[in-house]
């Protein structure tokens, strides 16, 4: 038997790798993990936990202009402190950086600081920020090294800033123009506005938010332009260009113009394998350069596996760390006592933080057409009670799409206040296959707006 270094070597210290490196190394396995970067990866450094951060601070505004309906006076207008935000969020980034080494130290995994590059099946190259090099050896490696964000090619793209800098700005927008009309640019949309900027956004598409629910896309859109947001849809940019005022120039494809002070590219993700040296060691990689693995997660070269993002099947957080717990299911097996886990991508329960936010699990309304043929389609809008003295005009969308053979929920989606949180308990029913007659029996809590998906009662289509 070959003696390496590691039973474990991960590249990547984010949620799927730390994952796998933390409970292998729970489990006695010698594990290294390598990270050039903060710990945490996109979620914690530029991705959920910000986002998330900078939707409540967006969400005050609402409160403060909702205020005056409940009988609150505001003697005077509230101003965002930009920097002040910013410093607020890079302290907690930096405590969660900080609970991520300790788990590392905690599961007793070597922390390496450094860019690491596969050499062969069972050999990575360490390089460290000085220059140093070291080789080292793994029965096993691990490549979770997530993903980043892909910006187009058009004259002055390079003008144009992404989702990993909009956190800090060095000076918050009057003006925003978003490229890109996927759940990333729709969040910092509503998010942005909420803070006080006038935002537009430019898809060339028919609708936002492609690969959700149709009519959740388009009441999402509708709600958005409701509070403000100027979302040109069939519309894409053709030049960027700087002002000698230091703002923005767009120069869209039909001839018209628009000012901006910053240009957000907000149309994609791609894996993060630049470097990684996979053509050199044969790893079999698919369209945009996703990893390409089998069920056990492994790679065509026996001993490299992959996770997370760098995968591309459910590009989520969540997903990422169940990956995670079930690779080092099959490679070091379960704890005892327990089953080894097998990563099923069913009914994944999945939010977008936008103002109002979307929840949603399991088939959209056209998919389980698709799929089922004969389907029962239950769906309400309507003005919460919140907003009956607020003096807003949001208005909520809950809908179920059910299979009429087995009588089985086969699609939950939501758009309004709090949907994420609603929808993450309907999908522990939805995981035991719950039928709309089970929803039916239960007792809804009044007065709340998750109580709707239990009281539908009227077929809205067939």
């Amino acid at each position: 038997m070959a003696d390496f270094d590691f039973d474990l070597l991960v590249i990547g210290g984010g949620s799927g790798g730390v994952r796998a490196a933390r409970f292998a190394g729970q489990r006695g396995a010698r594990v290294a993990l390598i990270e050039q970067a903060r710990m945490g990866g996109t979620c914690v450094n530029v991705g959920c936990i910000p986002k998330k951060l900078y939707s409540y601070a967006a969400g005050y505004a609402e409160s403060f202009a909702e205020a005056p309906g409940y009988g609150w006076q505001i003697g005077h207008p509230p101003a965002l402190h930009w920097d002040i935000l910013k410093a607020r969020r890079a302290a907690e980034i930096q405590h969660l950086n900080g609970i991520y080494e300790g788990l590392m130290d905690g599961a007793q995994v070597t922390l390496l600081r450094g860019h690491g590059r596969l050499t062969g099946a069972h050999a990575v190259e360490l390089s460290s920020a000085t220059g140093e090099r070291r080789a080292l050896t793994a029965r096993h490696i691990l490549i979770a090294t997530g993903g980043t964000p892909f910006v187009p090619e058009f004259p002055g793209h390079e003008l144009a800033v992404t989702s990993d800098d909009m956190f800090d700005l060095p000076v918050f927008p009057k003006h925003l123009v978003v490229l890109g009309g996927g759940y990333i640019g729709c969040e910092m949309a509503s998010i942005f506005h909420g803070l006080g900027a006038q935002v537009t956004v430019l898809y060339r598409g028919e609708q936002i938010l492609r690969g959700f629910d149709d009519e959740v896309r388009a009441f999402t859109a509708e709600e958005m332009r409701k509070a403000g947001v100027d979302i040109r849809l069939n519309s894409d940019v053709a030049r960027l260009e700087a002002t000698p005022e230091g703002g923005r120039r767009l120069t869209l494809e039909d001839g018209s113009q628009l000012q901006a002070d910053v240009v957000l590219s907000a149309t994609g993700r791609m894996p993060k394998v630049a470097g990684l040296g996979l053509e050199a060691v044969g790893v079999r990689q698919g369209k945009g350069g996703v990893i390409e693995i089998d069920d056990d997660f492994q790679t065509n070269v026996p001993g490299i596996f992959a996770v997370g993002d760098v995968v591309g099947r459910k590009t989520l957080t969540p997903v990422a760390l169940a990956e995670g717990m079930a690779l080092v299911d099959h490679l070091f097996g379960p704890l005892p006592g327990q089953t080894a886990r097998r990563m099923d991508y069913a009914d994944i329960p999945t939010a977008v933080f936008t103002h109002p936010p979307i929840g949603t699990i399991g088939l959209t309304e056209e998919e389980a057409r698709q799929r089922h043929g004969a389907i029962r389609v239950y769906r309400a809008d309507y003005k919460p009670l919140r907003h009956t003295l607020s003096g807003r005009g949001e208005r909520t969308l809950v809908k179920l799409v059910v299979d009429d053979a087995s009588d089985r929920v086969v699609g939950l989606h939501m758009v309004g206040a709090d949907a994420g949180e609603i929808v993450q308990g309907f999908a522990v029913a939805m995981k035991c296959g719950a039928t709309k007659a089970q929803f039916d029996a239960t007792i809804g809590v009044h007065p709340t707006s998750a109580e709707e998906f239990v009281t539908l009662r009227q077929v809205s289509r067939a």
